[in-house]
Order: C-alpha cells, then sequence, then structure tokens
C-alpha cells in the first residue's frame, strides 16, 4: 500500500483559507484602499446560485467583479453571498468557495488560480501579474472574460 501527501488539494485548501479570510475582513471593513477582486466560477457547481437569466447567459463559468458597488456581503464556511448589480439589476449570487476558479487582485498584481480536473491540459502560463485590465470604471459589477489574457 502505497501512502502519499496530496499537496495538491492541501494547497487549494489553503489557498481558499485564504480568500475566506479575505472576505471575512471585507464584510468587515469593505474594501481598502484601491482593492478590488475579478472572481471568476463554475457555474454548474452545485451550490452555486444565481438568477436564472445569468446562469443562462453563463451556464459553464462567470467572472464577477467586485469594487465599487455591492452589498448584502455574507460569508460562511463554504462560500459566500452578495449583491451584484448588473445592467442597473442588482442580483444576489452565492459563489461556493470550491466553484473558484481564479481569484484576482489587480490593485496590487495578486491571484491564485485553481486547476479543474476537467482542464484541457493545456499549459496556461498566467502569473498574478497578468491580471486583466480594470473595466470601465463606471459601470457597478461586469461579468468579464479572462480567455483575452490566457496565453
Amino acid at each position: 500500500m502505497t501512502r502519499t501527501i496530496d499537496y495538491g488539494n492541501l494547497m487549494h485548501n489553503a489557498m481558499r483559507g485564504l480568500i475566506l479570510d479575505v472576505l471575512r475582513m471585507v464584510e468587515k471593513d469593505g474594501l481598502p484602499g484601491d482593492h478590488h477582486f475579478f472572481i471568476t466560477f463554475d457555474t454548474r457547481h452545485p451550490d452555486a446560485a444565481m438568477a436564472d437569466w445569468l446562469h443562462e447567459r453563463y451556464p459553464e463559468e462567470m467572472t464577477v467583479v467586485m469594487q465599487h458597488w455591492y452589498e448584502g456581503l455574507a460569508v460562511d464556511d463554504d462560500g459566500f453571498a452578495i449583491t451584484l448589480n448588473f445592467g442597473d439589476t442588482p442580483e444576489p449570487l452565492y459563489i461556493p468557495f470550491d466553484a473558484i476558479r481564479t481569484f484576482v487582485d489587480p490593485s496590487v498584481e495578486f491571484g491564485l488560480r485553481f486547476e479543474t480536473q476537467d482542464s484541457d491540459g493545456g499549459d496556461d502560463d498566467e502569473t498574478p501579474g497578468d491580471a486583466p485590465e480594470e473595466a470601465d470604471p463606471h459601470h457597478d459589477a461586469e461579468v468579464v472574460s479572462l480567455d483575452k489574457w490566457r496565453k
């Protein structure tokens, strides 16, 4: 019987713990300074919750921006609830930590990427410095695709 240490899962758990800690700080004190987040998540995750029209538009993956306007941020051990504004339509979301694929804070060039089992096996050399350009700051929330920044 071979016993091994599953470093991949341990690292993912630690990274998700970091996101949990950051969001709990924001829940308590708000976003400090220029910090803002691009969060890409798997919309197919069984515990992800969003309006039907958003799920129809983004049936597999969605990236949200948490920056100027958000409300109702509530963090629990499994994920977080938040209301974001999509074209003047406030929509509540629930994003499980297990559904997060990328978490980027472009203000400090910080980013995390979670590799998934169903990835295409391509060589993605994205580094935290490859964070997406910030969307028009006059929009409250945006859904953006990170594909154009992938190599």
